[in-house]
């Protein structure tokens, strides 16, 4: 087939794929089978079409074929294929087969996809059933990857549309998922703006030391207006940070350095003794984490929590100091995903809160509407903090913080909210403009914070109250009695009807 693929047939293809699992594999883990067989088709697709190109080129020269397939970007080894695979589809080991080309792949390109597949298994029984019923799945699996639909080559899928699928089926599986999601997907408007807060520019280092599967990171790198950047990302669940590897790929973001390891208890973007650090730093991290290390948090290698310890049952602000900490001094940004308890909440939280605020380090406040995740109902909010406000840096002079209540700027869903392209674009302009609105945005001085505590609960800042319109109480009793008089009449007609009708009222 020569013909190209939308967005929209690659994603409707893709998932009805998943069909296979359906009711028999938690949601939670059949994305992982889903999006490595996807991963797998399309390098295997994108091989053969190079190798395809390299036989037109140089006819018979299997020597010369061979040396220019070695500096592709990956490297396909011999029956590790898809279609490898597919053939082999009726044997009676097909789940160790898969697992075992997946291994090739990997140990041939190690630089780039090591560790990737370790924590999928295509042979599980516990996961996809006994032998019987397990080949079946596969079987069925490799078959729906196998249609004309799929076909991955790039003669009919632009890279885009393939990353794009790997994020569409991410965000699919966040839904089906439901609260188990929140440890790999954030959606797509709450990232888009996120990103944008963030601001990235050419040649600047990126790092979200909560990535999940990397879509936020691949947003921020979207806004970057050349490819002169660099990745960083952080992630603790094993299968998520395969995910984050995958994406990447997908994305051809090869280069990006995405760690498997604890955030807040052990780091792993470090260089010598200390902390690597950036100059944008975002992250959606899981919310009020528990038990997160606040017992080691007081010894600290790497001098995080000088501010003070957040609590151990909240890891919330855990995460602000670390990506604070991270961003270079005097010029680093960061943008962080936070509930709302983290803006008015006492104790060790609110003394870490009002240091940040003292040091001038945070520039906004963003309110973002309700029910926007899968994960929670709950509204939330997004922390603009900016380094280059600091002593020596270009914005020292800036003392307020902007408060920007968006509450309401979303369009309902059947199942979630959901922030449009004008509902950001009316967040952003604000943002660049720092304009006060009312009831929407307003500055805040640091002695108006002060003078709240250092409480930067958004009510206390952006007043939203709409008054009840004033009630005539006389023209509303006139009404009454008019309503009165006509069920009177109406009555009467009523009963005069039934009469005629020999219905006893």
């Amino acid at each position: 087939m020569t013909d190209t693929l939308t967005q929209t047939q690659v994603n409707q293809t893709a998932w009805a794929a998943c069909d296979t699992f359906r009711g028999v594999v938690d949601a939670g883990q059949y994305k992982d089978y889903i999006l490595v067989m996807l991963f797998l088709k399309y390098i295997s697709d994108l091989w053969n079409d190079h190798v395809e190109e390299y036989r037109k080129q140089f006819g018979g020269d299997d020597a010369r074929i061979r040396r220019r397939l070695e500096r592709e970007r990956f490297v396909l080894p011999e029956g590790a294929s898809f279609y490898d695979l597919y053939e082999a589809r009726n044997e009676a080991n097909i789940g160790e087969r898969i697992n075992v080309a997946l291994e090739k792949i990997e140990d041939a390109n190690r630089a780039k996809l090591e560790g990737v597949f370790r924590n999928i298994d295509f042979n599980s029984e516990s996961n996809l059933g006994r032998v019987k019923d397990r080949n079946r799945r596969l079987k069925n699996l490799l078959e729906d990857f196998a249609k004309p639909a799929l076909d991955l080559s790039p003669s009919r899928v632009t890279e885009d549309i393939i990353g794009e699928c790997y994020i569409y089926l991410i965000s699919r599986f966040a839904s089906d998922a439901g609260k188990k999601a929140g440890e790999f997907y954030t959606p797509a408007a709450v990232s888009g703006l996120l990103a944008k807060l963030a601001s990235p520019k050419p040649g600047d280092t990126i790092c979200d030391p909560a990535c999940g599967s990397g879509s936020l990171l691949i947003r921020a790198a979207e806004e970057v207006d050349s490819d002169n950047f660099a990745l960083y990302g952080q992630e603790v669940n094993g299968a998520t940070w395969a995910l984050a590897r995958m994406n990447m790929f997908l994305h051809s973001k090869d280069a990006a350095r995405i760690e498997w390891c604890d955030t807040l208890n052990s780091p792993a973007l470090v260089e010598g003794d200390h902390l690597m650090r950036f100059d944008v730093v975002v992250a959606n991290p899981p919310f009020s984490l528990d038990k997160w290390g606040a017992e080691h948090a007081a010894d600290d290698q790497y001098k995080r929590y000088w501010r003070g310890v957040p609590p151990k049952s909240k890891a919330d602000y855990g995460f602000i100091t670390h990506m604070i900490e991270i961003a270079k001094r005097q010029t680093g940004r960061v943008a962080v995903i936070v509930p709302h308890g983290v803006l008015f909440r006492g104790g060790a939280e609110g003394k870490i809160r009002q240091a940040l605020i003292e040091e001038n380090l945070l520039d906004a406040v963003v309110g973002l509407p309700a029910n926007l995740f899968t994960t929670t109902g709950i509204p939330v909010a997004i922390l603009v903090f900016d380094r280059s406000r600091e002593q020596g840096g270009a914005n020292e002079a800036r003392k307020d913080v902007l408060f920007i209540d968006a509450s309401k700027e979303f369009t309902p869903g059947k199942t979630q909210n959901v922030m449009e392209h004008r509902h950001i674009t009316k967040v952003l302009q604000t943002y660049k403009s720092r304009r006060q609105i009312e009831k929407y945005s307003h500055c805040a001085t640091p002695e108006e914070i002060a003078e709240n505590e250092f409480n930067l609960n958004i009510p206390r800042y952006v007043d939203t109250f709409e008054a009840e319109e004033e009630i005539d109480i006389a023209a509303l009793q006139k009404d009454i009695h008019r309503i009165e008089a006509e069920l009177i009449d109406v009555r009467a007609k009523m009963a005069g009807y039934l009469k005629e009708l020999g219905i006893d009222a």
